[in-house]
């Protein structure tokens, strides 16, 4: 199916379910029209994110991630890549700011999980929140409607799957790439997704390449209104391998580019696992969601070197 570009699918079409299917199994990323996402948030979280990325470093410092707190801000090229598979490339050329479900303060989730907690806004913005949470809502209605689809496909109850995700991992990244300076290989190295989906609005300005089949780099170019949807490595995992999880990077040479991410991740105690039976061949593993996650998190830090385990972080194999 992949010759020079992934294909449209207009999610208000008849044949919808069955064009999903096949790209998740074939390819792994589709553009997708009919999503019912108001064009104007994206232009509003592109907004947000010039201005946030515009403050000065002196504000910027205050709101900085911590090995203790992964939200905030993620400086130029701060962080690594974590993958054992990932040897002698420097850091990532992207300036970020991470964000997670806004959990709240009395839910009994906190008490068995660091990983939960409240967002840090910065003050200096003060529509940041509502923007971000009205994107999120949205995502989080789409997101939802992804995982019906993926539950007639596969022949899955819907109502276990969507079970999952009560207290959810589910995160965001707003991020800004610059044109990728020469000391930097990468705007953001190739890597596959370790989540269920990942919902991307892209900028115009491009960059972003996913790896064919046949081992080339084809750069992905949307309709201005759609997302960018892609599967990764925990939905692969629970479709036994029908479903692809395909490695994508970012290399930006154009200006200053800007987008927002957003990775839907089932509740810290899910462990997943093939929900069918498998493929022939495919890796059949675990990935208990909450261990994983904290895993990524912690090898983000330069000095941290990942633990022998039996999830990958993003493998490239």
């Amino acid at each position: 199916m992949l010759k020079d570009q992934i294909p449209v699918i207009d999610l208000n079409s008849a044949d919808s379910d069955k064009l999903l299917d096949e790209t998740w199994r074939e390819i792994g990323f589709a553009c997708i029209i009919g999503h019912q996402i108001d064009p104007n948030l994206f232009v509003s979280m592109r907004s947000l994110l010039k201005r946030l990325f515009a403050l000065s470093d002196e504000i910027k410092a205050q709101y900085l991630v911590s090995p203790d707190n992964y939200r905030g801000f993620i400086p130029l090229g701060f962080f690594t890549p974590n993958r054992k598979e990932i040897t002698g490339t420097g850091a990532d050329a992207y300036e970020a700011f991470k964000l997670h479900w806004e959990c709240p303060p009395e839910h009994p989730v906190r008490n068995e999980c660091s990983l939960y907690g409240s967002n840090r806004w910065v003050k200096d913005l003060d529509d940041m929140g509502d923007i971000i949470s009205a994107y999120w809502d949205a995502c989080d209605v789409l997101a939802g409607d992804l995982l019906a689809s993926v539950a007639k496909s596969l022949k899955i109850d819907f109502e276990f799957l969507n079970s999952t995700f009560q207290a959810p991992l589910t995160n965001m990244t707003l991020l800004r790439y610059p044109s990728t300076p020469q000391e930097f290989e990468f705007g953001i190295h190739p890597h596959k997704d370790t989540n269920i989906f990942t919902l991307l609005h892209p900028d115009q300005n491009g960059g972003l390449e996913i790896k064919s089949p046949d081992g080339s780099w084809v750069e992905i170019n949307c309709p201005e209104d759609a997302l960018v949807i892609n599967t990764g490595e925990m939905l692969e995992l629970w479709s036994g391998g029908y479903y692809t999880a395909t490695a994508h990077r970012v290399i930006n040479r154009g200006s200053d580019r800007y987008t927002f991410p957003y990775f839907m991740v089932p509740n810290h105690k899910v462990v997943i696992e093939p929900l069918v039976p498998t493929i022939n061949g495919f890796k059949n593993s675990v990935m208990p969601v909450g261990e994983l996650t904290a895993e990524v998190w912690r090898t983000n830090w330069p000095e941290e070197k990942p633990n022998d385990h039996e999830f990958d972080l993003g493998s490239l194999s």
